[in-house]
């Protein structure tokens, strides 16, 4: 499948370059996009788009149950309609993480993420749209599944490369709101069936944070859709805004339960799941939540970023990468810094054009 999609994209290039203007004037915003991305450090590349990105017609279509169903949609989009595939396969996967949010001494709000796993090749992705916020999301290049080594180098890959418009494992909007999908810590999926649009877990991400500036409207948004779980198996999400809130979002038996917390790593955290998933000497959890307590909740960007190093994964000799890229979010004046691989000394810091204006 991920074969008939790469050749059918690269004969869709050359069929823009042989129309010329016309072809170019539809095509574009999406040509320009991939013209954009650039290698930032290793194992982390930047992707920029503006205009329509085609998420708001994916939502009004009814959206997608699986990776795979929404493929068809990626596909069609990035064709100009041209092309109009079935639905392919997700490739299941695990990953760790954690996340961490505090209040400044100056009244702002800060939060950190670490996104850990065994193989991954981040993408930033910075999308201005036609319809909703701004927004800087990070997606695994290896969950697309163009293969072994692939890498968005050279004209054919950079234009595959936009399918990261539609997926996100983290981010912030222009507005402040912050959004970080983790492993909740086993195996129960999500399949939330009422006839609502459907959407992935990694996906629901860039619909948050496109479409809600506040952790209230983040939650009214997720009572709106039917969840279903990316890469069988649990996750939760770990939502603040630029007030300070902070929550994180787990889903039991199809329902929704939201618990107000600062820290999250890979176990349950709800009162009906409370530790599940909490392996034997895993400390995450508790180092992120003892360094916030001592700091009495308010630390500053040093600090946070300290925190949230501190419970980053070395990569080991059984081949685990370890952390894949750290992020420190300001929420309250929206800026994000990267980092890759714990290359804590190359910081990569983006702000926003809009910065929250109406």
């Amino acid at each position: 499948m991920k074969k008939i999609i790469k050749i059918i994209l690269w004969g869709l290039l050359a069929l823009v370059l042989l129309l010329g203007i016309g072809a170019r004037a539809k095509f574009g915003p999406l040509l320009k996009g991939a013209k954009s991305v650039e290698k930032l450090d290793d194992g982390l590349y930047y992707l920029e788009f503006r205009g329509d990105d085609g998420f708001a017609a994916l939502v009004e279509k009814g959206g997608g149950r699986s990776a795979g169903e929404l493929s068809g949609y990626v596909m069609e989009f990035l064709s100009g309609g041209f092309y109009h595939p079935g639905a392919g396969e997700s490739v299941p996967a695990d990953y760790g993480c954690s996340a961490l949010t505090a209040r400044t001494p100056e009244g702002g709000v800060l939060m950190g993420r670490n996104f850990d796993f065994n193989s991954a090749t981040g993408m930033v992705v910075h999308t201005v749209p036609t319809k909703g916020y701004e927004t800087y999301t990070t997606f695994n290049l290896e969950f697309i599944g163009f293969g072994e080594g692939w890498l968005p180098e050279g004209g054919k890959n950079q234009y595959m490369a936009l399918a990261t418009l539609f997926f996100a494992l983290d981010g912030l909007n222009e507005k402040g709101l912050a959004v970080a999908d983790l492993m909740a810590g086993d195996d129960a999926q999500t399949h939330q069936e009422s006839g609502k649009p459907a959407l992935t877990t990694t996906s629901a991400i860039c619909y948050l944070l496109k479409n809600a500036a506040t952790v209230d409207e983040a939650l009214e948004l997720l009572r709106g859709i039917d969840m279903h779980s990316d890469i069988g198996a649990a996750h939760h999400y770990a939502i603040s805004d630029a007030s300070g809130r902070s929550v994180v979002v787990e889903y039991v038996d199809n329902r929704m339960e939201v618990v107000e917390s600062a820290a999250v790593a890979n176990h349950y955290l709800c009162a009906s799941k409370r530790n599940v998933g909490l392996i034997e000497g895993d400390r995450r959890y508790d180092i992120l939540c003892r360094r916030i307590d001592d700091a009495g909740g308010v630390m500053d960007k040093r600090q946070l970023t300290e925190a949230i190093a501190a419970v980053s994964q070395p990569q080991r000799e059984s081949g685990f990468l370890g952390t894949a890229w750290t992020l420190v979010m300001d929420l309250s004046d929206p800026a994000v810094t990267y980092y890759s691989r714990r290359h804590f000394d190359k910081p990569l810091r983006f702000e926003f054009e809009r910065k929250g204006a109406e």
